[in-house]
């Protein structure tokens, strides 16, 4: 697994680490401290359900922090010639659909987003490719060729 990750999705990371660590840890706490008040614990839903959202809260909290140590921020190149980490590259299927994908690290990929790790067969296909290479996606439902439109280190969109 890659230890990449652009700056935007490390700020991320670590904003949702500070949530759940300053915010939703404290409340399922009291409210498992308020439950807890209130007697028999055995057949208490609040009780039972505040200490397994405690668990998937500390559980998540764990695997944060573990990946916030070893991470390292990449920055696309500023004229990338070849697909590279952090790049946003433009392809044109055989049927002529286009699609666009920006490389990021494993922690980061958001599909709805446009955001695809680089670890995954369509990032690794399209690394270090450059514009007009034609490139073979293995997938489960058969390769695709692809050609290589553009390569830039901005969202081609503006979004």
């Amino acid at each position: 697994m890659t230890n990449l990750i652009t700056a935007a999705g490390l700020k991320k990371l670590q904003d949702e680490y500070d949530h759940l660590f300053r915010v939703e840890r404290p409340k399922v706490v009291q409210g498992v401290a308020d439950a807890a008040a209130e007697g028999d614990r055995s057949e208490n839903a609040e009780y039972i359900y505040g200490k397994k959202r405690l668990r998937e809260i500390d559980r998540k909290l764990k695997h944060l922090g573990s990946r916030l140590k070893v991470l390292k921020v990449a920055a696309a190149p500023a004229n990338p010639d070849k697909v590279s980490f952090g790049c946003w590259v433009t392809y044109e299927d055989e049927e002529g659909n286009e699609r666009t994908w920006q490389l990021v690290g494993p922690d980061e990929f958001d599909v709805p987003e446009g955001k695809i790790s680089i670890d995954s067969p369509v990032g690794q296909a399209l690394l270090n490719k450059r514009i007009d290479d034609e490139v073979t996606i293995v997938r489960p439902s058969g390769p695709l060729t692809v050609t290589i439109l553009d390569i830039t280190s901005k969202r081609p969109d503006g979004k």
